[in-house]
């Protein structure tokens, strides 16, 4: 049964560039059922030339499961064999609170607001 007929509701996912930064923005849950419309703008976003910064903005996630948590690890990894920094924007709820109990909090840049990534994507610190 589609997450939609189960009143689950999708991911959605657009893409922004500015400057020297990729801006993902994703809505909804990060799951099963949301990493194919992830990972198809994620492959655009591959595709690229790489960009000094990636920031994935999750104001709008409400969940995020053990894949979607390995799909984030694995966001990360490409971005380091891409020389790019991966930077969590809006990260806050739910996300913060699986990020602290898995213990990958300590793993990712992360930051409560999106406007908190971009300006340390401007810095380039």
């Amino acid at each position: 049964m589609s997450p939609e007929a189960m009143g689950r509701p999708l991911l959605v996912v657009s893409c922004g560039l500015f400057s020297d930064t990729v801006v993902v923005r994703l809505s909804g849950e990060i799951d099963a059922y949301g990493l194919a419309p992830l990972r198809e703008h994620l492959q655009r976003v591959w595709e690229l030339p790489p960009t000094s910064f990636l920031v994935l903005d999750m104001r709008e996630v409400g969940f995020c499961d053990s894949m979607g948590m390995n799909e984030l690890l694995d966001i990360m990894h490409r971005c380091e064999a891409r020389d790019t920094r991966l930077l969590l924007g809006g990260v806050q709820g739910v996300l913060a609170r699986v990020l602290s109990i898995t213990g990958l909090r300590n793993a990712f840049e992360v930051f409560g607001t999106l406007d908190e990534a971009l300006r340390r994507a401007a810095v380039r610190a």
